[in-house]
């Protein structure tokens, strides 16, 4: 009975799936029309913020949005679902914070987020074109500007007896290149320091010879002063520098003191003067070249002609050559000794006084060439007043300068005429202290090579 009674009360109480929705359905519909007619209230509204789960937008791709959404008016009171919502005022969005005001100022466009600050383009005024000046047919405002090199000349002006003749001035010179009369730019008087090369023949000749080299060489290290630059080098069979350019007198004379056993017997003069004159190429300013030497040349790979003229191309170098040896000069002359033996290796067989002399007027002509003197001394104790004379023409010259009139860059071999004259054009009269007249010596380079256009 209790079961019969329990199996009833159960099937009393069970109900369909379906039959609970249709009576919640039913009974919620006097609710559901109560708000239709009322309204949805403010926060019931959907709207998208944010932080929903889409998460926060790119800030380019928001900004193409922004610009592509009409700006919202306060009195359309419509959220971006497109329901109205008529409790909330003009001034406030949806999100609930006041709106911001756009700038008359700001170029972009506003939202939810407020205005960009994006300023507009201001329209700038082109400058005005800048005014033409008319060109001028007559006087043409443009100029023609030719580079031509200037000719350094270096004159040494000495009476007979070597002194220096001073006092000269600008008028009293007259140049000419190629017999055409040149215009002096420049004028001054040398007495600067000297940069010089000491080139001596060392070789296994006679004594005579080295011992006239040896006392020349130190003769000329007394008279330099303390702001010269001189390198010194002695040549045999070829050249050998002893030392390089220094102003240490102590280092000039420690060079030398290496000179006391020759090596070879050949004097090669040719081949250790062009090899000099060579490096002297890539030294700057005015050079000089004492050159120690007998003016034997044995056998040069060089000949005469081509040393002669790397002396013509060589350009602000001048020779001063010192000859040595003047004893074995005189036994030339000795039917007895003449000048065989081992004077100068395998040349001196078959030498005679004739070789001297050529040798002598080639170390003249490199003289005259560059603007030197050639000195001849008989006895060694001419030799300290020899580079006295050399310092005093060193230091104590006239630098003349002139743009030559022949423009032509083609590297031919122009020759030079300096003369001194009296300021009236007139011949130039000297006097010595008794009054008598003077004649002068005027020491010059006899020409130079122009450039050529490749240089």
């Amino acid at each position: 009975m209790w079961n019969s009674a329990r199996k009833k009360r159960n099937t009393r109480n069970k109900t369909l799936p379906g039959e609970t929705f249709r009576l919640t359905w039913v009974a919620m519909l006097p609710i559901l029309g109560l708000v239709l007619a009322l309204g949805l209230p403010g926060w019931a509204q959907i709207q998208p913020t944010p932080d929903q789960n889409q998460g926060l937008p790119n800030l380019a791709e928001q900004s193409q949005d922004q610009q592509s959404q009409a700006p919202a008016t306060p009195s359309t009171g419509q959220s971006s679902s497109g329901q109205s919502s008529s409790g909330q005022s003009a001034a406030t969005p949806d999100s609930g914070k006041p709106k911001q005001e756009v700038p008359a100022e700001a170029g972009g466009p506003s939202g939810n987020m407020g205005p960009y600050a994006i300023p507009k383009k201001t329209t700038e005024e082109a400058p005005p074109p800048p005014p033409t000046l008319k060109a001028n047919v007559e006087n043409p405002d443009y100029s023609l500007k030719v580079n031509v090199p200037l000719v350094n000349v270096d004159v040494l002006v000495t009476t007979k007896n070597g002194q220096f003749v001073p006092g000269l001035k600008k008028e009293n010179f007259r140049i000419a290149e190629d017999g055409v009369p040149q215009n002096i730019s420049k004028f001054a008087v040398a007495e600067a320091p000297i940069t010089a090369v000491l080139l001596v023949e060392f070789a296994s000749t006679s004594w005579q010879f080295l011992a006239d080299a040896l006392n020349a060489s130190y003769a000329f290290a007394n008279s330099l002063k303390k702001d010269d630059w001189v390198a010194v080098a002695y040549y045999d069979m070829q050249p050998h520098i002893l030392t390089d350019f220094t102003q240490d007198k102590k280092a000039v004379f420690g060079a030398l003191n290496q000179l006391r056993i020759p090596g070879f017997a050949e004097t090669n003069e040719f081949d250790a003067l062009y090899d000099t004159l060579d490096r002297l190429d890539r030294v700057e300013g005015k050079k000089y070249v004492i050159l120690v030497s007998s003016g034997i040349d044995t056998f040069s790979k060089l000949t005469y002609d081509k040393i002669l003229k790397k002396v013509k191309d060589t350009k602000d170098v001048t020779i001063f050559p010192i000859s040595i040896g003047f004893y074995i000069r005189e036994m030339c002359d000795n039917p007895i000794y003449r000048c065989t033996g081992v004077s100068h290796g395998m040349a001196s067989y078959g030498m005679h006084n004739i070789d001297y002399l050529q040798a002598d007027n080639e170390m003249k002509t490199f003289a005259a060439m560059t603007g030197g003197r050639a000195y001849f001394p008989r006895f060694q104790a001419e030799f300290a007043e020899i580079f006295h004379d050399v310092g005093e023409d060193i230091r104590h010259q006239y630098s003349l300068a002139y743009s030559p009139t022949n423009t032509k860059l083609d590297g031919t071999y122009r020759k030079l005429k300096v003369q001194v004259v009296a300021a009236d054009g007139g011949p130039l009269k000297v006097k010595d202290q008794k009054g008598k007249d003077v004649k002068i010596d005027v020491v010059a380079r006899d020409g130079y090579t122009a450039k050529h256009t490749v240089d």
